[in-house]
C-alpha cells in the first residue's frame, strides 16, 4: 500500500524540457500547498566501487544517502531489488526509460574509489523524466574514517537541489547523555552526527550538567555545570576538551546561556540578589550588561539571527510567558497570548518563527509562532515534550521527549515545521537538552 503523508503538495515544476538533454541551472522546484500527497519516488542504486576494497564503503554511503532523504518525509526511496537496471559503471550513459518504468522522477549515481586510508566520492542527481542532470556532478575526498560525511554532503546537495532549500544532514548535535536510575541520574555532555552516529563523550558524569548551547562556528560549547556545587554558566572546546566559567564571579547562580549570532556575546540568566535576570556578557573583555529588572524570573534567553532581538520566558504577568526585547535591553512585548505556560523560546535561523515549549491541560507541547506571537500550531503533544532546537536551515526541530513513570526515560526527537515526520533521534541510551549545530565545514 503507498504511504500517503499530509505534509506537502507538491507539483513539480521542472526548467527543462522532457526531451533536453542540457543540465538545470536551478533547482527542481517543489511548489508547496495544502493537500495529501505521496512522497517523492526516488532511487539510490548502490554506489560503483571503481577500486579493490571499496565494495563496502560505496554500499554504505549510497545507504546513509538514501536514509537522510528518505527521514525527511518528502522522498521515498524504490528497493533496489525493484531496479530494472544495475549501475556497474558512473560514466556509462544512464538508461532513463528503465528508471521511468519504476516512476523514479530523480536518480542519484554515484562512485567510490579507495587509495589506503583516503577515499574519493563523485555523484550526480538526474531528473529521470526530462533525461537531464540536475546540476553539475560533485566529487568529496577524505580519510576512511569521514565516509559518513562524505554521503551527508552528498545528501545535502541533493536535498537542495530538488527542494531548493538549505542542507543539514552534515551537523551534529549536542546534548546531555543520561545513565542510571531515574532517582539518581548521572549526566554528561556529548555530541553526535544529526542522525545519532559518532557519538563523543566531552564531560565526565561527576558532576550535574545542563542545556548544553553550541557556538554559531561549532567549535565550542556552552552549558551549566553544577561542578561548584551551584549552577555556573561555562565554556568548552569541543577540541581540546579545556573549560572555564564564564560571566561574573559575584553570584552563586548563572545558567541557561546562548551565544549570539556572531559568537562574541553570550545572554544568560542569573540570580543576584534573590532576583532572577537576564544578563549579556561580552566574551572577549568579559565586560556584562543588566538586561532586565523586573522583581520576576525572566531565562531562556535567545537571539534573533540578525542579533537585534532577543526573545526570552518571564513570569511578570503571573505565569511564564514569551516575550521579545531589543538585544541591547529595553522594554519587552509580550508575543505569547493562549491558555498554558510559554517556556524555552528558541528562534528559527530563518528569522520567521519562534519555537517553544507549551504546557497546558497536563500535556507539554513543542509548538511554534510567528515573532509577533501569531499563527500559533503546535507540532507536539505528550506527557513532558520539552526544549526545542532547530535545525541549520529552520526546516526540523529537535526536542526532549520524556516517558511517563518511576523508570521514564528522556529520548531525543525530531519533528518537521508542519507537525508531521515526528522521528526518534537514536541515542546510545536516556538523552536531553538538544542542541543542534551549525553545517560542518
Amino acid at each position: 500500500m503507498k504511504r500517503l503523508l499530509t505534509i506537502l503538495s507538491l507539483s513539480l515544476a521542472l526548467a527543462v524540457p522532457a526531451t533536453a538533454p542540457a543540465a538545470q541551472d536551478g533547482p527542481l522546484r517543489l511548489t508547496i500547498t495544502d493537500g495529501v500527497i505521496e512522497p517523492m519516488p526516488i532511487a539510490v542504486p548502490p554506489f560503483v566501487a571503481r577500486t579493490p576494497g571499496a565494495t563496502e564503503l560505496a554500499a554504505q554511503i549510497s545507504q546513509v544517502v538514501t536514509a537522510d532523504l528518505v527521514n525527511t518525509g518528502l522522498f521515498r526511496a524504490i528497493p533496489p531489488e525493484a531496479h530494472v537496471t544495475r549501475v556497474s559503471s558512473f560514466e556509462s550513459p544512464v538508461q532513463f526509460s528503465d528508471w521511468q518504468a519504476i516512476n523514479a522522477q530523480a536518480l542519484i549515481t554515484g562512485a567510490v574509489d579507495v587509495s589506503g586510508d583516503r577515499i574519493v566520492v563523485q555523484f550526480r542527481l538526474w531528473d529521470v523524466f526530462s533525461q537531464a542532470p540536475l546540476g553539475e556532478g560533485l566529487q568529496f575526498a577524505g580519510t576512511r574514517d569521514g565516509w559518513r560525511r562524505m554521503a551527508h554532503k552528498v545528501a545535502d546537495a541533493a536535498y537542495s537541489r530538488i527542494t531548493g532549500e538549505d542542507p543539514y544532514f552534515d551537523s551534529r548535535v549536542a546534548f546531555v547523555s543520561e545513565s542510571g536510575p531515574k532517582s539518581d541520574r548521572q549526566k554528561r555532555i556529548a555530541v553526535m552526527d544529526y542522525d545519532g552516529a559518532n557519538v563523543q563523550y566531552l564531560t565526565s558524569s561527576d558532576s550535574l550538567v545542563l542545556a548544553p548551547r553550541f557556538s554559531p562556528d561549532g567549535r565550542t560549547i556552552l552549558y551549566t555545570s553544577y561542578e561548584t556545587g551551584f549552577p555556573r554558566v561555562t565554556l568548552l572546546d569541543v577540541g581540546s576538551l579545556g573549560r572555564r566559567t564564564v560571566g561574573p564571579q559575584d553570584t552563586n547562580m548563572s545558567f541557561s546561556p546562548r551565544f549570539s549570532p556572531d559568537g562574541g556575546r553570550v545572554v544568560y540568566a542569573a540570580e543576584v540578589s534573590g532576583n532572577t535576570d537576564l544578563y549579556l556578557l561580552d566574551i572577549a573583555s568579559g565586560a556584562t550588561q543588566r538586561l532586565t529588572t523586573e522583581p520576576s524570573i525572566e531565562t531562556g534567553a535567545s537571539f534573533s539571527p540578525d542579533g537585534r532581538f532577543i526573545t526570552f520566558d518571564s513570569d511578570r504577568s503571573g505565569s511564564s510567558q514569551i516575550y521579545v526585547m531589543p538585544a541591547t535591553g529595553g522594554t519587552p512585548t509580550r508575543i505569547s497570548s493562549g491558555a498554558g505556560r510559554y517556556t524555552t523560546p528558541v528562534w528559527s535561523p530563518r528569522g520567521d518563527l519562534i519555537a517553544f515549549t507549551k504546557q497546558n491541560a497536563g500535556r507539554f507541547h513543542i509548538g511554534v509562532m510567528r515573532t509577533d506571537g501569531s499563527e500559533e500550531r503546535l507540532l507536539t503533544g505528550a506527557f513532558l515534550d520539552e526544549g526545542p532546537t532547530w535545525s541549520p536551515n529552520g526546516r526540523v526541530v529537535m526536542f526532549t521527549r520524556e516517558s511517563p513513570g518511576a523508570q521514564g526515560a528522556s529520548q531525543l526527537y525530531s519533528v518537521d515545521i508542519t507537525g508531521r515526520n515526528l522521528q526518534l533521534a537514536p541515542t546510545p541510551g536516556a538523552a536531553s537538552d538538544p542542541s543542534w549545530g551549525p553545517l560542518l565545514n
